[in-house]
């Protein structure tokens, strides 16, 4: 799982990573051509370590950094809030050993 979110976060956003810690996962069905598809995508906190945003992929049409009260507001689904908003105290440590 870990390797498999490295390269999707360096593929979807041009940087570097490392991972912190989990975060927590989000599990969900949809059809996809009359077949129902079940997904799990884990979540993990992250340090960007290198890279180029300006390298992401086609996926997206753009890739930023924002506060993350911001980036909460904006995500489409509550169970993707709810993850974020879980793991703010992981987040507030993290920033805090980086920048202290």
């Amino acid at each position: 799982m870990e390797a498999t979110a490295l390269r999707e976060v360096r593929e979807e956003t041009g940087l570097d990573v490392r991972i912190v810690e989990p975060v927590g996962s989000i599990e969900y069905t949809f059809l996809r051509g009359g077949t129902r598809i079940h997904k799990i995508v884990h979540h993990f906190l992250m340090d960007a370590v290198g890279g180029d945003m300006a390298a992401h992929d086609h996926e997206f049409e753009e890739v930023r950094w924002l506060p993350i009260g911001e980036a909460t507001r904006l995500l489409s689904y509550e169970t993707e809030r709810d993850l974020v908003e879980r793991a703010q105290p992981a987040i507030e440590s993290l920033r805090a050993r980086v920048y202290a």
